[in-house]
């Protein structure tokens, strides 16, 4: 049994939510929960859970707030899931930080979704460090972030977002390659990441590609066009997207 508790300032949410996880999965058990920053400190403390449901907004304070003191006593030992109206810039933080986040009002299949998120990581030996990670662009107040976490199989793992070549869609998965290291298989969509990543440089060239237009090497129109990547990969071009590839190369 996954022990859990749950934090946030709605009693009316405490309790809808409770009532779901009983429903709809017995591995999660709820066994504690608060309302503010220093009764959650004092949860995780009491509890020591595996799972933390946490509100953004707490009635004296953010769950960001209770995640830094929690920091400041030491290493944080728990997986969060962030429970939120959607907040952008939140979302984004999370989708880099391999958080997993439930929306307000929540929605039943995005919660099954998250069950099965937690029931996969929940006994992966993690060091925890993108949770740090989370707090340290929440802090900074950045939008360009430079690092992403990826959850795998094995863990989770911190990588320079520069040194991503390109993903490639392999049915609900995605495969990275980077830079220096082997290829890295993550159980979401590349649609996911074309979301989070199009601002930092990369295009979706394929239904099954997306690449970093940073490693780009050549373009070659013949064959039906396709791109060699530093790496000396070929990556076919969609029809759809050949113009606009072409427009970008020539603002590189």
């Amino acid at each position: 049994m996954i022990k859990a508790i749950l934090i946030d300032d709605d009693h009316h949410l405490r309790t809808g939510l409770k009532a779901l996880l009983e429903r709809y999965t017995d591995d999660i058990a709820i066994i504690g929960e608060a309302e503010s920053v220093k009764t959650g400190i004092e949860a995780v403390q009491k509890y020591k859970p595996q799972v933390i449901f946490l509100d953004i907004h707490l009635s004296d304070g953010t769950g960001f707030d209770m995640l830094e003191k929690l920091s400041d006593q030491g290493k944080i030992k728990a997986h969060i899931v962030f429970i939120t109206a959607h907040e952008q810039y939140a979302v984004k933080a999370f989708k880099f930080s391999a958080l997993d986040f439930i929306l307000k009002p929540v929605d039943f299949e995005e919660l099954q979704h998250t069950i099965g998120k937690i029931k996969e990581v929940v006994n992966q030996n993690s060091s925890f460090e993108h949770i740090d990670l989370l707090l340290e662009n929440i802090r900074k107040k950045v939008d360009n972030f430079k690092r992403i976490a990826l959850s795998t199989s094995d863990g989770i793992h911190l990588f320079d977002v520069a040194d991503i070549i390109r993903c490639e869609a392999k049915v609900n998965y995605t495969q990275f390659y980077i830079k220096n290291h082997k290829p890295v298989l993550i159980s979401r969509t590349l649609k996911e990441y074309e979301e989070i990543l199009s601002e930092h440089g990369f295009e979706r060239v394929h239904q099954s590609h997306l690449i970093n237009l940073s490693y780009l090497k050549s373009y070659i129109r013949s064959d039906g066009g396709y791109v060699i990547m530093s790496d000396n990969t070929t990556i076919p071009i969609a029809q759809s997207k050949k113009e606009k590839l072409q427009e970008l190369i020539r603002t590189l």
